[in-house]
């Protein structure tokens, strides 16, 4: 079992990938990535498979879609007049946009299909309803004080 306690700082490389093999990240080549154990920053599987590990260690996990970025949701993509989008806006099919919601929230969506009268928008997370396979390397553990 790792040492890591709620409130540490860690710092994990990390290569993410799809169940095909194709990496989606990686922070090989850069810094590792840095967060604070159990502020929930994360998706939950990554969090907890780095928590069971000591520093030096590498090992590789997958994560199932319901504790990565959770399944993906029929209710999330809707299709709307094309009139709806600002003219001036070129829509592509994969673009993202930035959406405001009644509330005043802003969510990211992509656009997944077009015609001259309709836009279908998806807001779900591009990797929702996925598994994914991390290959993780614990870098550093600093205790809160």
């Amino acid at each position: 079992m790792g040492q890591i306690a709620e409130g540490s700082k860690v710092k994990v490389h990390y290569t993410g990938k799809l169940s095909d093999g194709t990496v989606f990240d990686s922070s090989r080549g850069s810094d590792p990535i840095e967060f604070v154990y159990g502020e929930k920053d994360l998706i939950p599987g990554f969090e907890k498979a780095v928590s069971e590990m000591s520093v030096g260690e590498h090992k590789t996990v997958t994560i199932p879609a319901d504790d990565a970025y959770g399944p993906h949701r029929d209710d999330l993509v809707v299709c709307i007049s094309r009139d709806q989008i600002p003219p001036e806006i070129n829509l592509e099919t994969g673009m993202s946009l930035r959406v405001k919601q009644p509330d005043g929230r802003d969510i990211t969506v992509v656009v997944t299909d077009l015609d001259e009268k309709s836009v279908t928008l998806d807001a779900n997370h591009p990797l929702a309803g996925q598994d994914l396979t991390f290959d993780l390397e614990l870098v550093e553990v600093t205790e809160k004080k």
